[in-house]
């Protein structure tokens, strides 16, 4: 998968429903990179973990205010996290099955999801184009039924900031109100 620059806005996506988080929530961005989302949430006064395997891509977040980095490869190591639990958790372009349970199970019950990969279709586009990192139709909304409240919910077909097939997912905890639909 082509690195993204640290430099490039956040996803549209999360951006949209950054106003979810609360100021002052423990955020996770999980296979954070540059640490684009990072910084939209420590700029939202968050409390910002940025995870990846890649330690000179979180160097770019040095300094941060808000920003903690933790290097850790998350499909051959033990979670890193396993006595925390966040407020939020964003996750985009970045698909390692085994680790939905864990992902949710990390989740405050009141907190938010906020998750966009590649999914099946992609690979008429290019990387990544194996089923493995590719969401099968609907696999998102399967894999929060029963645990998450879902407040938007996409599959398809994007252009920006290159064309490829996506999913995406915003969800909250059972114990979490409704919010409103327009941020504050």
């Amino acid at each position: 998968m082509p690195m993204i620059p640290a430099d490039l806005p956040p996803s549209p996506w999360v951006a949209r429903h950054a106003h979810l988080v609360p100021a002052g929530a423990q955020v996770l961005d999980l296979a954070a990179g540059g640490g684009r989302h990072s910084r939209l949430f420590a700029a939202r006064a968050a409390k910002v973990t940025a995870v990846d395997r890649d330690a000179s891509a979180l160097a770019a977040l040095e300094g941060l205010a808000g920003v903690r980095t933790h290097c850790a490869d998350l499909e051959a190591g033990p979670w890193p996290f396993a006595d925390r639990s966040f407020d939020a958790i964003v996750v985009t372009n970045y698909l390692h099955r085994p680790l939905f349970d864990t992902v949710l199970s990390a989740l405050a019950p009141d907190g938010v999801l906020l998750y966009e990969t590649f999914a099946a279709g992609n690979e008429r586009h290019g990387r990544p184009s194996s089923p493995d990192f590719l969401l099968r139709p609907g696999e998102l909304l399967e894999c929060v039924r029963g645990r998450l409240t879902v407040v938007a919910f996409e599959q398809g077909e994007i252009g920006s900031p290159r064309p490829a097939v996506v999913q995406r997912i915003a969800a909250l905890g059972k114990a979490r109100r409704w919010p409103p639909l327009l941020a504050p």
